[in-house]
C-alpha cells in the first residue's frame, strides 16, 4: 500500500521532533491546520461551482421562455386567419352544443369529434382542411405511436405549398408528471389550441424537447422515450399522402355562411362526416418512409 508523502515543512518538524527540538503537540496541530485549510478551500471551489450551475440554469430557461415567446408571437396573414377561423369554429361548436357521435358517446363530446366538426366547418368556408392519423414504427431510440391532428394546406402566391398544424390539445402534448417549476412555466407559455406552420411547431418542438431534457437531467432522471424529439416531431412532421378526387369518396355539401373576416365561402366537394367515417376503413394512405401520416 502505497504512503501518502509527507510535504517538505513537515517532514523537518518531525525531524526536529525526533531530535528533541519540537514537540508532539506543534506536528499534530500543524497537520490539523493544514487539513482544516484545504477543506474550507475544497468548500469554497463546491460553493463557486453550485454558485455557477445556478447562473447557468437560470440563463438557460430564461432564454427558452424569450425564444419560445419569439417563435410562438411571429405569424403570417394565413395562419392568423386560420387561427380566428378555428376560434369562431369552437365557439359555434359549443354554443351548438354538438354531441359526441361514437359509438361509445363522451359527456361533453369528444377530440375525435371535434376535430370532425372544425375539418367539417372550415371546409365549408373554403380551407382545404383534413383528419390526419400519424404513425411510426418503433426504433432503438423510440417505441411505435400514432397521432391524429388536423391539417390545413394552402399555396402561397408564388406557388409554395403551405402546410398548416391544427392541434386542439397542444399544452397537454408536452406536460410532465414530474416537471420542475421551470419547465411548467414553460409548458404554461403553450397555447391550448396550436394553429401554425410546420416550420414554426418545428422550432417549439425544438425548444420544449431541449427543455424536457435539462429538467430531468437536473432531477438526475432519464427522459421517457415519448418525450425525445424525435419521438414529438414523430407526431405531426412526418411524411404523408393527401387524397385525391380519384382515391376519395366525395359529395356535395350545403355551404353554411360564417362570420370569418377575409375569407368568403365558396361552393367546393368537401368531405362528410360519413365521409371521414368511410375513409378509416381504407388502408394504404401512407408513404413508405418509417413516418407516415394516414389521412382520414
Amino acid at each position: 500500500m502505497a504512503k501518502n508523502p509527507v510535504s517538505q515543512p513537515y517532514s523537518e518538524e518531525i525531524a526536529r521532533f525526533l531530535e528533541g527540538t519540537a514537540n508532539f503537540s506543534d506536528i499534530v496541530f500543524g497537520f490539523m491546520e493544514e487539513s482544516s485549510e484545504s477543506t474550507v478551500g475544497n468548500l469554497c471551489d463546491c460553493e463557486e461551482d453550485d454558485n455557477e450551475d445556478v447562473e447557468e440554469n437560470k440563463a438557460f430557461w430564461e432564454a427558452q421562455e424569450k425564444l419560445l415567446q419569439a417563435t410562438i408571437g411571429r405569424t403570417s396573414s394565413f395562419e392568423s386567419k386560420l387561427r380566428q377561423a378555428v376560434k369562431y369554429s369552437l365557439e359555434e361548436i359549443k354554443l351548438a352544443g354538438s354531441k359526441c357521435s361514437c359509438r361509445t358517446p363522451v359527456a361533453g363530446g369528444c377530440r375525435t369529434c371535434m376535430r370532425k366538426e372544425i375539418s367539417v366547418r372550415l371546409q365549408n368556408v373554403a380551407y382545404n382542411c383534413v383528419i390526419c392519423k400519424s404513425k411510426w414504427k418503433s426504433s432503438s431510440e423510440i417505441p411505435a405511436g400514432n397521432h391524429t391532428y388536423l391539417e390545413v394546406v394552402e399555396k402561397s402566391k408564388k406557388g409554395d405549398v403551405i402546410r398548416v398544424v391544427i392541434e386542439l390539445n397542444f399544452r397537454a402534448e408536452f406536460e410532465m408528471a414530474r416537471a420542475s417549476e421551470e419547465y411548467n412555466r414553460l409548458v404554461n407559455r403553450l397555447p391550448e389550441v396550436f394553429v401554425g406552420k410546420t416550420e414554426r411547431l418545428k422550432a417549439v418542438i425544438k425548444i420544449m424537447c431541449a427543455a424536457a431534457k435539462k429538467c430531468m437531467k437536473e432531477k438526475k432522471m432519464h427522459i421517457a422515450p415519448w418525450r425525445k424529439h424525435k419521438y414529438m416531431q414523430a407526431k405531426w412532421l412526418g411524411g404523408y399522402q393527401r387524397p385525391t378526387a380519384e382515391t376519395t369518396p366525395l359529395i356535395m355539401m350545403p355551404v353554411v355562411s360564417y362570420a370569418y373576416a377575409d375569407r368568403q365561402p365558396k361552393p367546393k366537394a368537401a368531405a362528410s362526416m360519413l365521409t371521414f367515417d368511410l375513409m378509416e376503413n381504407f388502408g394504404g394512405l401512407h408513404c413508405g418512409a418509417t413516418a407516415a401520416v394516414e389521412v382520414l
